[in-house]
């Protein structure tokens, strides 16, 4: 039986996708059809005449991202801050905003070469501890999140990108388990509001964790404890950095004027929007 050829697939599949109201239905199509032939894009777009092998397994995989599964979990991978990160439905997709909150904190720090120690509250994938700690030579971490399964897949992206020696992940409800103190907290914790998560699109209403969205009924919940336990496990002067939702970026400042930081610093993403804050202690 002739396989069919890798443009044929792709036509198929992102008519299929722009039917399913699918965002850049082609681009999609070609990232999903170069991951089932363990090939790259370009390479997908360079040889249109490849034949496919398992044509009914990648259209399975169609399937699935047309009842709205996001792209990164069918492939188990999403690329933040230059870096692979294994993701799955147990763990908080990273997004590109995110990256503010890196790039932020790296410019807080005078000097990158410090022995310092972070700890990063609801790690998820473990990307925003991870991807400070790719910038810090002589940095350490701790990664906290209360999903023993998030912290599987933190442990293991750690491992695979050569920085498991530098940092552990723990299972605790914020600081609670916590020892020692710290130069720097990182967070982007739950921020959507509670009776908000159902309408959000279904890529993360009905795939992400619920842990990782729900921020209570004014989605500041997590604030109201973060805040208060790093101010007490920071050293003096020491950083935290912030991540919130679209026009918290008030809230969170009061949350930290009033719990005594100071510095208070906000930081605006690609759009403009101020995405994180960071302040001192």
């Amino acid at each position: 039986m002739t396989k069919p050829r890798a443009d044929n697939l792709l036509a198929w599949a992102a008519e299929q996708l722009t039917a399913a109201g699918i965002d850049n239905p082609r681009r999609e199509a070609r990232l999903l059809l170069a991951h089932h032939m363990g090939r790259t894009p370009e390479q997908v777009i360079a040889f249109p005449e490849y034949p496919v092998s398992d044509a009914d397994q990648f259209r399975s995989l169609i399937e699935r991202r047309k009842n709205r599964e996001p792209l990164s979990h069918i492939t188990g991978r999403r690329e933040f801050w230059s870096m692979d990160f294994e993701v799955c439905r147990d763990v908080l997709d990273p997004r590109p905003d995110s990256e503010t909150l890196v790039e932020a904190v790296l410019n807080a720090l005078p000097e990158k070469a410090s022995a310092l120690r972070l700890v990063d509250f609801g790690t998820g994938s473990g990307c925003l501890l991870l991807a400070v700690l790719s910038e810090l030579p002589n940095a350490t971490g701790v990664g906290v999140d209360m999903s023993e399964k998030a912290l599987a897949v933190a442990r293991r992206n750690a491992k695979r990108l050569g920085l498991a020696t530098r940092c552990s992940f723990i299972q605790s409800d914020w600081a609670e388990k916590l020892e020692g103190q710290f130069n720097i907290v990182l967070s982007n914790p739950p921020y959507i509001e509670s009776a908000d998560i159902d309408g959000l699109e279904p890529e993360v209403a009905k795939h992400e964790p619920r842990l990782a969205l729900d921020g209570g009924p004014d989605g500041l919940a997590p604030y109201r404890i973060i805040i208060p336990q790093a101010k007490n496990i920071l050293v003096s002067e020491g950083l935290i950095a912030l991540e919130f939702g679209k026009g918290q970026d008030l809230a969170v400042t009061g949350i930290l004027d009033k719990t005594g930081f100071a510095d208070i610093t906000p930081h605006q993403d690609l759009t403009g929007t101020i995405r994180c804050l960071t302040a001192k202690a």
